[in-house]
């Protein structure tokens, strides 16, 4: 009751101060507007969500996961020729279900029907709902097409996409000649974000395209970027052809082992997915991605024969870093950063892009036998400026020199209820890091999971994220374990427990610190059209006390502890209803406590026949301060997602619809405005708006032919 009225008064509160924002609501309700675009699954929104709060400063423009989702919608797995890799592109089912299934089938054959999937150990009813969109049964044998027909019967597909937040930033507002003369920065370029994308498909054997983007503040043909876009990346990806069981040519991403070493595909951390903990994908994957950093650029293959599958991959692309001249008679220039933001708008950004000239080259070894898989790692880069950091303690251990390389050995092994997985890698001055895990299936109602890492504060590798609480796996030490519990088929329990400790310092942390973090989740569904959602968590973290009364920065723990409620009711085929309510507590010190509070409610229409769908969220929120900023998964324009961050005090709402014209153009418009009831001024720098509305429009049209 509490939730249901704190709801109804923001809303009733948005009401009076937004009438025409309702009466355009009912108006697009009351069109026959469709749905096509699929839901994410909860846990993957989730995943998402986490992933951004504990990496707000890397950039998230990659969307190859959700194409790749969209992609099996309308191409579903055929669970009866689904090999392994098939299985796990999916990214919702563990070791241990795909061993499952694949012994299932090789024992009593192919499937007859997608309810079978019921009698496989470990495929429980909501695993097989969160998959089923994305799978199908069919007795078509497999398929080899030939090489003309991946050429020439493949979808094509151009996707053009625009948005704009509609009130400037200082960064447009001030004059370049005036800048210009005190020094300051301006954005050279337009405010508005463009995206081109052009891509050829043939099922899951042929991939080619190319693609152009530019962000806001980004130059388009002019100034420096005559040739139009800020970003161009062009790739082509063919897979089994013969022993060649994948070959990139162009931009393409690499993952090994369990992170360590290399991985640039998606990964999730911490969640309460609490089983998922192990790193797999296939080791080379095609990019197509508007995200500027974590790619290779060259030229990969794999081959395998029997039990044996063997990878190499060579790249060279230029990177942006900040340069430092040295004007002693040595002139010997170096890099004092690599940068990550992709962002080219203002002059100095400008300078820094493609600065540095990155030669990376590697590859994998593996062997299949009897359940046990082992496989070795290597990565070597090259660098034409050698990189120093800053000299603050915390970049002692930092990547430094015009090398690096990291080796390792990863392995896994499955033996009935019990799946062990690992790698232990050292870098090129032999440093270790070190990874294990277990999953183990107690019950057909239980299930639980163990890993323990140990990185020493000297490893450092790149473009790579492991199962660890930092961002990249250096200077850890760490205990995880966690515990899903099935008691009947409407209700499930996951709780996790993570201890982790930070040897040595690190940005903003003053001396070594430590950790802890814990979750509880419950999930309730009734029924097929209700599902509630119960979660609490608390972590503690070492953090520096600057209360300016300390010579030395003190570092204390910060506890921060969360409670959210999520309710969802599909009302009919057509109509689905969801709300979230959502509290924070945290502790900057013992005598500043913070809070935050966030609430939402969702309505969605669609209907059975044609295709399109109106999403229409309304949302309050209220914290102390950013410590205790929140964060809330938005639906968005086909294969994008939005999860802005919430703190200070204000209301956001958003409308989301898409409308397919015919069967080759469709088109996606979303309207978002966060309104602040006490500031008058959003962000800060260039970025700062005067007032206290933000309003973002964005476009989007896929034509397929």
């Amino acid at each position: 009751m509490l939730f249901a009225g704190t709801t109804y008064c923001y809303l009733y509160r948005i009401f009076k101060q937004k009438r025409l924002l309702f009466i355009l609501v009912y108006c697009l309700l009351s069109i026959k507007i469709y749905s096509q675009q699929s839901e994410l699954p909860a846990t993957i929104m989730q995943q998402l969500e986490n992933n951004t709060e504990n990496n707000a400063d890397i950039e998230t423009d990659d969307d190859a996961y959700i194409q790749q989702l969209e992609y099996f919608i309308k191409h579903p797995v055929n669970l009866n020729t689904a090999d392994v890799n098939d299985l796990l592109q999916l990214r919702m089912l563990n070791p241990g279900q795909v061993q499952n299934f694949i012994l299932y089938r090789s024992l009593l054959g192919k499937f007859i029907s997608i309810y079978e999937l019921q009698a496989i150990p470990g495929w429980r009813i909501a695993l097989i709902l969160k998959i089923r969109p994305y799978i199908s049964v069919s007795d078509e044998p497999p398929f080899f097409p030939t090489i003309r027909k991946r050429l020439h019967e493949g979808e094509c597909t151009i996707l053009v996409r625009a948005s704009q937040v509609l009130e400037k930033s200082k960064g447009f507002l001030t004059d370049s000649s005036t800048a210009a003369l005190n020094g300051a920065g301006v954005y050279q370029g337009s405010p508005q974000k463009i995206l081109l994308r052009y891509k050829y498909q043939y099922k899951n054997l042929l991939q080619y395209g190319v693609l152009g983007e530019k962000d806001a503040g980004e130059q388009f043909f002019k100034g420096k970027q005559k040739q139009g876009f800020d970003f161009y990346s062009a790739h082509f990806f063919a897979k089994n052809i013969g022993i060649i069981k994948a070959f990139a040519l162009g931009d393409f991403t690499v993952s090994l082992g369990q992170g360590l070493t290399q991985w640039q595909s998606l990964a999730f951390k911490k969640s309460a997915d609490v089983i998922n903990i192990k790193r797999e994908a296939e080791i080379l994957h095609p990019y197509n991605s508007a995200g500027e950093i974590n790619f290779h650029r060259g030229a990969g293959m794999t081959i395998a024969k029997n039990k044996w599958r063997a990878t190499i991959f060579v790249s060279y692309k230029k990177v942006d870093a900040n340069l430092v001249a040295d004007t002693s008679q040595s002139h010997e220039d170096f890099i004092s950063s690599l940068q990550t933001s992709g962002y080219h708008r203002t002059k100095n950004e400008m300078d820094d892009k493609g600065i540095q000239k990155q030669l990376a080259f590697g590859g994998n070894l593996s062997c299949n036998f009897k359940g046990f898989n082992v496989g070795i790692n290597g990565i070597q880069y090259k660098f034409k400026l050698p990189v120093n950091k800053l000299n603050d303690p915390y970049n002692l251990y930092a990547v430094s020199g015009n090398s690096l390389g990291n080796y390792s050995i990863d392995y896994s092994y499955t033996l009935k209820n019990l799946h062990w997985f690992g790698e232990a890698a050292i870098n090129s001055n032999l440093y270790k890091a070190f990874t294990s895990g277990v999953l183990i299936s107690m019950s057909s109602d239980a299930d639980m999971s163990f890993l323990y890492r140990n990185i020493a504060k000297e490893y450092q590798a790149l473009y790579t994220t492991a199962f660890t609480e930092n961002s990249y796996p250096t200077n850890e030490k760490g205990f995880y374990t966690g515990l899903s519990l099935h008691p009947g088929n409407v209700l499930r329990i996951d709780m996790y427990a993570d201890f982790y400790k930070f040897p040595w310092l690190k940005y903003r942390v003053d001396a070594p610190s430590g950790g802890s973090d814990y979750l509880i989740q419950l999930i309730y569904k009734p029924a097929k059209q209700v599902e509630i959602l119960s979660r609490f968590r608390s972590e503690s973290k070492g953090g520096d006390l600057n209360t300016g009364q300390f010579i030395i920065t003190p570092v204390v723990a910060l506890p921060k502890q969360s409670w959210r409620t999520q309710f969802e009711y599909k009302l009919n085929a057509k109509m689905q209803f969801s709300s979230r309510i959502e509290m924070l507590w945290y502790n900057k010190n013992s005598a500043q406590n913070e809070h935050g509070f966030l609430t939402y409610s969702s309505f969605l229409y669609k209907s059975l026949f044609k295709s399109g769908t109106v999403n229409v969220r309304f949302q309050y929120f209220e914290t102390d301060s950013y410590n205790s900023r929140m964060y809330a998964y938005e639906n968005d324009v086909l294969y994008s997602f939005s999860i802005p961050v919430f703190y200070d005090k204000g209301l956001r709402y958003y409308i989301n619809a898409d409308y397919d014209v015919n069967k080759k153009l469709s088109m996606w418009i979303k309207w978002a405005q966060t309104i602040y009831s006490n500031k008058n001024l959003i962000g800060s720098g260039l970025d700062a708006i005067k007032g206290n509305k933000k309003s973002e429009i964005k476009v989007q049209v896929l034509y397929k032919f």
